[in-house]
């Protein structure tokens, strides 16, 4: 007999050999028709893979996580099975689950697929799926799956045998397909009742641009044919929501060929906006006591050797810069740290200095794949809102918790409500990917944990995603619909103060290695304004907005008590424009609809009588006709009670 432990503490006796399932059917019926797959203590296994040992069971259903990403698996092989059936001689990459979904990267040879052909796959699916084949599990040995790939002339699996051990080997089979793969897998193929085939893109084997270029289909699966149709329906919200299609239409940014790929412009209205958040920022930095710095773009090639970056990324980076000095180089700036690790060095510091906060809206540059550049999100040249405090070991957790406060003011502020705080680990069972003694990165490991459960703030726990030199508290915010982004970080170290001779004179008049926290509430202000756009569907906070208020003279003649209207509302500070094109006042209004204005001051005769204001709102609200002095003041008041609101 084995103990089992459930997620309520209570525990079974059950015999060695039985499964999940087994377990399931026992509480009852209708979970174990809902169960897709099972954590068994830290790891997924298959629902029907036999139990030898004690531990601690959790069911996976599609209500978690985990439990859907077994279900977007094991659609991966359903399409790569409707695959083979249909394009006789395909041969497959890889097939994971991702975080929307699955896809599968394919070599089909000499045969042509488009987008026309992703119907008839979809419908071969779901054909195959509704046979009931069972996921089966079965341990090969390396010898013997080199011998199946070899004989189905698979290079791409043969490949991905080379890295794996003998004896931790799996094959996955379902109807008269057979994968390599460590599962785990969904019980059988009934459980995907609906499924769709996003689009079809080209993938670089292993993400090499030396490689081939395999084809790449993405699609997702769901338990039900209702839960599709709303996910489709939010994909038709996203697309209305592209920041990279509301930034055209906003005139915020633009991107050049001649300039270059994943290198943005900012327009006239892009950058008042991003202005605004970077005194915005600016403003509750000053407040909590950081000091502005500016450094270069460029930095010597031996400024990076020391701090690590270019060891861990100079292959895959911009390559180094030549000078005509003989053995001079330089890197375009990848990070901001290494110089403000070098302004703290430009003079002799006592612990009675510390902390010392440095910020800077710091422009970087990485160089990233053509295939993975995304408009704002996913750029060449970016600049963090980059920050980084020098304290000694003892103030850590308070600065460390300040920075927690300053993210949560920002949130607040930009209305992101809902957010996961995670707490990003190293991964012991990988020390190559890490700088720093095992005793450093421990203690900078409890300064996060100990701050955030000080600061009582709900975190989960991901081993191997923190950074090469630290550990970090990364927040993930969920916008509007739905979708999750990582937008704020804060990092601990204490390797990079080794690496620069960091040091402090200490109340023993002794030097110390001071400790350092990495910073950026938004994370890079790209991104940000990218997640942001979206979230908000460019109809910004009205202290933010780059137009505040259109005036639309119906004709040329009222140009002139437009003009004056537009005076009166500069002078408090108010953000306006005149459409004076020769166009009707419908083609005008919805003109300004477009690039969400969220005031339109019609004006004509009557107003112009009347000393008054026809005022529209943003999403067709007519608010009637006024004086200006009164829409002055409404204005005054809105923003008065969003700064409450954030305060």
């Amino acid at each position: 007999m084995i103990k089992i432990t459930l997620p309520d503490s209570s525990s079974r006796s059950v015999a060695k050999g039985t499964t999940a399932m087994d377990i399931a059917r026992d509480i009852s019926e209708g979970l174990a028709r809902n169960v897709l797959a099972c954590q068994i203590d830290e790891d997924v296994w298959d629902a029907n893979r036999p139990l030898e040992k004690d531990c601690s069971l959790k069911l996976l259903t599609w209500n978690d996580d985990l439990g859907k990403q077994t279900m977007w698996h094991s659609s991966a092989h359903l399409m790569a099975e409707a695959l083979e059936a249909l394009y006789p001689g395909v041969k497959l990459g890889i097939g994971p689950a991702i975080e929307n979904g699955f896809y599968y990267d394919v070599d089909f040879g000499e045969q042509n697929i488009s987008s026309d052909d992703l119907k008839k796959i979809e419908d071969k699916m779901l054909e195959l799926a509704r046979q009931k084949n069972e996921y089966s599990r079965k341990e090969i040995s390396k010898t013997d799956a080199i011998s199946y790939f070899k004989e189905k002339g698979d290079e791409y699996k043969l490949e991905l045998l080379e890295d794996l051990e003998d004896g931790k080997i799996t094959f996955y089979t379902q109807g008269n397909f057979t994968d390599l793969c460590r599962g785990p897998h969904i019980p059988n193929t009934s459980f995907i009742k609906s499924t769709k085939l996003l689009n079809i893109a080209g993938a670089y084997w292993r993400g090499n641009e030396n490689n081939k270029q395999l084809t790449r289909i993405y699609g997702i699966s769901f338990p039900k044919q209702k839960e599709l149709t709303e996910y489709l329906n939010l994909l038709e919200e996203a697309k209305k929501r592209d920041h990279r299609k509301l930034g055209k239409e906003m005139e915020l940014f633009a991107f050049s060929q001649k300039v270059g790929q994943g290198l943005p412009l900012w327009l006239p209205k892009g950058a008042a906006l991003r202005e605004r958040l970077e005194n915005f920022l600016k403003k509750a930095q000053k407040t909590a006591g950081y000091e502005q710095v500016i450094t270069p773009h460029i930095g010597s090639k031996e400024l990076y050797v020391c701090s690590g970056h270019y060891a861990k990324y100079g292959a895959d980076s911009f390559q180094p810069i030549n000078t005509p000095a003989e053995g001079e180089e330089f890197l375009l700036k990848p990070m901001n740290c290494p110089h403000h690790c070098e302004i703290y060095k430009t003079k002799p510091r006592s612990y009675k200095d510390l902390p010392i906060r440095f910020a800077e809206f710091g422009t970087v540059y990485r160089y990233e794949q053509s295939g993975e550049l995304h408009g704002l999100s996913r750029v060449r040249g970016f600049t963090q809102d980059d920050a980084h405090i020098f304290c000694t070991p003892e103030q850590v957790k308070g600065e460390f918790i300040k920075v927690i406060d300053l993210v949560l003011y920002i949130f607040k502020t930009l209305s992101f409500e809902q957010f996961t705080a995670q707490i990003s680990l190293r991964d012991t069972n990988t020390p190559e990917k890490y700088i720093g003694s095992v005793e450093n990165w421990e203690k900078a490991e409890k300064a996060i944990l100990e701050a955030t459960e000080k600061k009582g703030i709900d975190t989960v726990i991901e081993y191997g995603e923190a950074a090469f030199y630290g550990p970090k508290l990364d927040f993930i915010v969920k916008d509007a619909l739905g979708r999750k982004w990582q937008l704020g970080t804060i990092q601990v170290d204490y390797n990079l103060p080794d690496r620069f001779e960091l040091e402090f004179i200490g109340s023993d008049n002794k030097t110390h290695r001071p400790v350092m926290i990495h910073r950026a509430p938004f994370g890079s202000m790209e991104r940000f304004v990218s997640v942001l756009l979206e979230h908000c569907a460019g109809n910004f906070p009205l202290w933010l907005t780059p137009s505040q208020v259109i005036i639309l003279p119906i004709s040329e003649k009222y140009h002139d008590y437009a003009e004056n209207i537009l005076n009166l509302l500069n002078n408090y500070d108010i953000r306006g424009l005149i459409d004076t094109r020769a166009e009707k006042a419908g083609r005008k209004i919805r003109d300004a609809e477009v690039s969400k204005v969220p005031y339109m001051l019609i004006v004509g005769e009557k107003e112009e009588s009347e000393g008054k204001v026809s005022v529209r709102k943003h999403g067709g609200k007519d608010m009637g006709s006024m004086k200006t002095d009164k829409f002055i003041e409404h204005i005054d008041l809105e923003i008065e009670k969003l700064i409450r609101n954030f305060e």
